[in-house]
C-alpha cells in the first residue's frame, strides 16, 4: 500500500518570526522518518508505506515550527490495496495529455 499526502506547515500571525527559516525547519524534521518527499512553492508531496509513519512525519513537521501559531494542512490519499508512487500519478496525467503537465510561460 502507499500513502500520499499534501503537507502545508507554516506560521501564522507571528510578527517577527523568520517565515522561510520556519518552513526549512519543518521540511528538515522530515529526514528523521521513512518518507520521500518533494517540497514545492505551495506544499510539501509526502510519499510512506504505511499510515503511522506519515502521521509521525507530519507530526514532527508541525512541532517543529517555532512560532506561537502555527497553521497545518494535510490531504491524504491512502492506496489500501496497491501500491502507486508519486511519480506513477504524474505518469499516468501526461500519459492522457500527450505532454508534460507543465508549462514554463
Amino acid at each position: 500500500m502507499t500513502v500520499t499526502a499534501m503537507l502545508s506547515v507554516a506560521p501564522v500571525d507571528s510578527p517577527g518570526v523568520d517565515f522561510d527559516a520556519q518552513i526549512a525547519s519543518a521540511v528538515d524534521a522530515l529526514e528523521e522518518f521513512d518518507v520521500r518527499y518533494r517540497t514545492h512553492p505551495m506544499e510539501t508531496t509526502i510519499e510512506a508505506d504505511d499510515m503511522a509513519e506519515l502521521m509521525a512525519a507530519v507530526t514532527a513537521a508541525h512541532q517543529a515550527v517555532d512560532a506561537p501559531r502555527v497553521g497545518t494542512t494535510l490531504k491524504i490519499d491512502h492506496y489500501r490495496e496497491e501500491d502507486l508512487a508519486v511519480e506513477e500519478k504524474v505518469d499516468r496525467v501526461e500519459d492522457r495529455l500527450g505532454r508534460t503537465a507543465a508549462s514554463d510561460r
